[in-house]
């Protein structure tokens, strides 16, 4: 039975990510990460609730910030009509009722997202899009859309799963002849992503992430930063470690395609598998 529609507020998950390659060379590590559920039309109001002092912004510098031009269109424009008008170019033309962003904060003005996730549901509380934004360290990022225009994408379960060819340059190490496999559980008290990237047929990568939810306030906010501070700064060390580690073991290096260099933003459609 369907659910009626209630706004589901804004919360901070904490969790890890793990990455596991198997071939031509094997590596495996894992580390915390705190991230965000942000519902876009309610977040500003919720942060005025949480006081001034609080160490989260919008749109403004804090311990914590967050940047409408940090996702989406990356322009400085609202979320809302964006996520809209490039459904609308994937056949869903009903607005819809939540959209919710799953992504990491700024921490003391640093960001870097290897992939956030954007969510929509309709009025009776189904999922009916996902997309995937994916950033390189370049500067350029991508967007898998998942969509069945505007119907539910996963009516009998929170769980869905969905596949996608690679179109986006992304790591120097790793070729575009790949094929995407997304593995994803709609976000509420626990955050679930799994991404299994596989070179003709064969299993070439898996990447994961898990999370608990918690109460988007104060005392949280304060706790992630002792726990898991400089989330985006370790991410990006950590990229360019391996990366270092991969090249010093013979790892072959990919330049960005001629076809994708100049290419600063795309995107593309996933299908439900």
């Amino acid at each position: 039975m369907m659910s009626t529609f209630e706004p589901t507020p804004s919360a901070i998950y904490l969790g890890s990510v793990m990455h596991q390659r198997f071939f031509p060379m094997q590596y495996r590590f894992n580390y915390g990460v705190m991230s965000l559920r942000i519902n876009v039309d309610q977040f500003a109001q919720e942060l005025k609730q949480l006081g001034r002092f609080a160490p989260l912004s919008f749109n403004r510098a804090n311990l914590f910030s967050v940047y409408w031009k940090d996702f989406g269109a990356r322009d400085g424009k609202a979320w809302r009509p964006w996520l809209e008008q490039l459904l609308a170019q994937y056949g869903v033309t009903e607005s819809p009722a939540r959209i919710e962003l799953v992504c990491s904060p700024r921490f003391m003005g640093v960001v870097f997202n290897p992939l956030a996730m954007w969510y929509a549901y309709d009025a009776s509380n189904q999922l009916i899009a996902v997309v995937g934004e994916v950033s390189n360290t370049f500067g350029q990022w991508h967007h898998y859309v998942l969509v069945q225009g505007g119907a539910p994408l996963c009516a009998e379960s929170d769980k869905l799963q969905a596949q996608a060819r690679k179109v986006f340059h992304v790591s120097p190490f790793i070729d575009m002849d790949c094929q995407y496999q997304f593995r994803l559980k709609t976000p509420q008290e626990r955050l679930q992503i799994g991404i299994y990237q596989s070179q003709q047929g064969r299993p070439m990568l898996v990447a994961t992430q898990v999370a608990k939810a918690y109460p988007l306030a104060v005392k949280q906010l304060y706790q992630a930063a002792l726990a898991l501070p400089f989330n985006s700064l370790k991410v990006l060390l950590m990229i360019h470690w391996w990366a270092l580690k991969i090249w010093l073991k013979g790892g072959k290096f990919h330049r960005t395609p001629k076809e994708l260099a100049d290419v600063r933003y795309s995107h593309s459609e996933m299908h439900i598998c």
